[in-house]
């Protein structure tokens, strides 16, 4: 009987369950897509460890869309709850227990639950199995062994999240009809009616503070970046700065809310022939008092939607730029690097003792370059096997070059003899963010032979150089926010005093394809000063790293080149025939490596951006629908009113849809408007590594956004319009 009841609600009130249901399968689908992040890795993603890791963070995120879920699946439930409180108190005087009218509510709800259960994971499934594809082209894989999965443990995960989140829901609506008294339900409706308007000039006054506390919130975030951007020692201060800003713009977004409604309405109030017209006092009136009940709410999501935006837009950002510049880093098939004890290390003992007592070899310092072809034999393939063999460059290498960069501060001086910041003080142009928590301008440029360079371009192909006596270029591959600053340095002929040689620059700008002496993901160039190789003697610079280069020799297959490198081998310790050491191996990539952990991680980032962003936006939207459909509920009333009163239907839908437009519209103009701003900043730091434009990534973005958005946008205006048209049907049937 009381499941036959339940039934016949859940039919007859399908309009009110709409938006529960559709909300609850969207969240089931999306929580279970996600959640076969395992079975789609394993299917798509071949470099070791990046499965696991992926699967790590997603379950993580996967924690995160639970409690989103449920605050959704709890929130439509309210809607819910207030929508039928009149109709539970008729089941009362009835004569209905309380416990059968609860009985009523959870078999409501498990239905819709079930039912939004049994789609979300039909739709899920066919969802996972385009995020396998998806999540293929992202990471540039190719699927060899695709087959139609279903993951039991996702369907277990999601069952096991819609069966606690039921529970919460049954309980808090069991306390609502246990608590509530039959005269309050019954007269549920007749509640939230009465507009109530704040005084206008307070009002004027919390949206002119809120407003001026987000542009202050602006200027502070644009003058101190974010706090990765601080030295180490001021990270601290940073870090609190950042907080603060954080802080005042989320505050300033709640007053600039909390007190529109009231400024805007006196605003219009002042131009009466606009006031007047059709329905807008109506209209702004019941702007103004849902306004003063939301504007909490609102600025959360405003600042939510400034989240997915930013996630979103800063993470293709940065994926685009990663493919950019790998395709300048990336020099040679493969690439070597040997980094050199500095002066520095030699003046503190307690190292030395250190080493001593852990077992390591002595160190001194350097008096000429290692051959690092030569060296590489030291590492062992297979060690402790039948199979050991030494590491031979010269198996597989064909073309090669070897070359070194030395540190630009002199023997016994901590103060380089060029640094970024004195060039950008030379020019007059600020330091880019990000530089200041760098080494940098402590250690300055580092600085090649002109004889190494001319060898490096030989090797890649392009012309030499010709630097005269006292000449000078530099290179650098580290993005266009340092290079703006070499640029101008080299177009205004700045001078630079090496060890009192005056030095004058041969070209006007940095030729950011001759820049690249290793294989990288993004640029690793930060500077390096090229000067006459009589400079460097003379001066007797230390040397600072190795790089060595090579391309395979032509004919040998994957296994004879990458196969070969790829082999497991011991790399040892640089001993020099002394017993000391004055060296240790820096990094090795080859071209293939580089690629494909530059597809990698552009794909995690990706992934991570879209899966974060479609989270966040859907439940923004969702939020939006529920409150609008609530306030369309509770204003039913009015419109029957207004229409006994010889208003048209359709005049009443277009002050409903105007309201809801603005209730959509604005938070997502202030979360875009936040967007910009923070994006400025990320864009400052990225263009460390390379040029950064959001133009294609923002339009891709907000089209995805305006999709999923605008749809639930449109569901709400629907439903508001059968609530209105049942509304004012009702009144003439009366």
């Amino acid at each position: 009987m009381l499941f036959k009841l339940a039934w016949g609600n859940v039919r007859r009130a399908g309009k009110d369950y709409l938006v529960y249901l559709l909300t609850l399968t969207l969240a089931v689908t999306v929580f279970y897509a996600f959640n076969t992040i395992s079975v789609q890795a394993d299917i798509v993603l071949e470099e070791e460890g990046l499965p696991e890791l992926l699967g790590t963070i997603m379950s993580g995120l996967t924690t995160f869309l639970a409690v989103v879920m449920g605050f959704l699946m709890v929130y439509a439930n309210n809607f819910i709850m207030k929508r039928r409180k009149k109709e539970f108190g008729l089941y009362q005087v009835l004569g209905m227990s309380r416990g059968q009218v609860s009985r009523v509510m959870a078999l409501e709800t498990a239905i819709v639950s079930g039912a939004a259960l049994v789609l979300g994971i039909v739709l899920g499934v066919a969802f996972s199995q385009f995020m396998t594809f998806f999540t293929a082209s992202l990471f540039k894989t190719q699927i060899r062994d695709f087959h139609f999965f279903f993951s039991i443990p996702a369907l277990l995960i999601t069952v096991g999240c819609l069966v606690a989140i039921f529970f919460v829901t049954l309980l808090f609506n069991l306390g609502v009809v246990r608590r509530a008294k039959v005269i309050d339900l019954m007269s549920a409706n007749r509640k939230n009616e009465a507009v109530k308007t704040r005084n206008p000039i307070l009002s004027a006054v919390i949206f002119i503070v809120g407003a001026v506390m987000i542009g202050v919130a602006y200027y502070r975030l644009l003058r101190d970046g974010l706090p990765i951007d601080a030295a180490p020692s001021e990270y601290d201060t940073a870090f609190v700065q950042f907080t603060t800003t954080t802080g005042i713009v989320v505050v300033g977004t709640i007053l600039f809310f909390f007190g529109f409604s009231g400024f805007l309405l006196k605003a219009l109030q002042g131009a009466c022939g606009l006031y007047w017209r059709g329905l807008n006092m109506f209209t702004m009136r019941q702007l103004s008092a849902k306004v003063n009940t939301v504007s909490f709410s609102m600025a959360i999501i405003s600042m939510i939607l400034f989240l997915a935006i930013t996630s979103v837009t800063g993470g293709m950002s940065i994926a685009n730029v990663m493919n950019t510049s790998v395709e300048r880093s990336t020099i040679a098939d493969y690439s070597r690097a040997v980094m050199y004890y500095g002066p520095d290390m030699f003046n503190d003992p307690q190292l030395e003792a250190d080493r001593a007592q852990e077992g390591y070899a002595p160190i001194k310092l350097a008096s000429e370059p290692l051959n690092i072809q030569k060296i590489s034999e030291n590492n062992i393939i297979d060690a402790g096997t039948a199979d050991e063999e030494p590491f031979d460059l010269a198996h597989i290498l064909g073309k090669y070059e070897q070359v070194e960069v030395y540190d630009s501060r002199r023997m016994g001086e901590e103060v380089p003899l060029v640094s970024l910041n004195g060039l950008a003080d030379a020019v007059n142009m600020p330091l880019p963010k990000g530089t200041a928590s760098s080494n940098a301008n402590m250690m300055g440029l580092q600085v090649m032979k002109e004889s190494d360079y001319n060898r490096y371009l030989a090797f890649r192909g392009m012309d030499r150089v010709d630097l005269g006596r006292d000449g000078y270029l530099i290179a650098s591959d580290l993005g266009e926010s340092v290079g703006k600053i070499y640029d101008a340095a080299l177009h205004d002929g700045v001078e630079i005093d090496m060890g009192g040689n005056v030095l004058h620059p041969v070209s006007d700008h940095v030729d950011e394809a001759a820049s690249s002496f290793f294989n990288a993901s993004m640029g690793s160039n930060s500077g390096t000063v090229i000067v006459p190789d009589r400079i460097v003697d003379e001066l007797g610079l230390p040397l600072y790293t190795s790089y060595f280069m090579g391309n395979y020799k032509e004919g040998l297959s994957y296994e004879e080149t990458e196969g070969y490198v790829r082999r497991e081998r011991t790399w040892g310790s640089i001993t020099n025939a002394d017993g000391t050491e004055s060296a240790i191996w820096g990094m090795e990539a080859t071209r293939l490596q580089t690629y494909e952990s530059t597809n990698s991680m552009n794909g995690l980032i990706s992934y991570l951006a879209i899966y974060i962003g479609f989270v966040l936006v859907v439940a923004c939207a969702a939020i939006l629908t529920i409150q609008q459909l609530s306030g369309v509920a509770d204003s039913s009333k009015n419109c029957r009113i207004l229409s006994e009163l010889g208003t048209s239907r359709h005049e009443i839908m277009r002050s409903v849809l105007v309201q809801q437009a603005i209730f959509f519209v604005f938070p997502l103009v202030m979360g875009v408007a936040h967007s910009l701003v923070a994006l400025q900043v990320v864009i400052e730091i990225v263009a460390l590594f390379g040029g950064m434009s959001i133009g294609g990534t923002v339009g891709m973005t907000c089209s995805i956004f305006l999709l999923c958005y605008g749809g639930y946008f449109l569901v709400t205006y629907l439903m508001s319009k059968g609530i209105v048209s049942d509304a004012i049907r009702v009144r003439h049937a009366h």
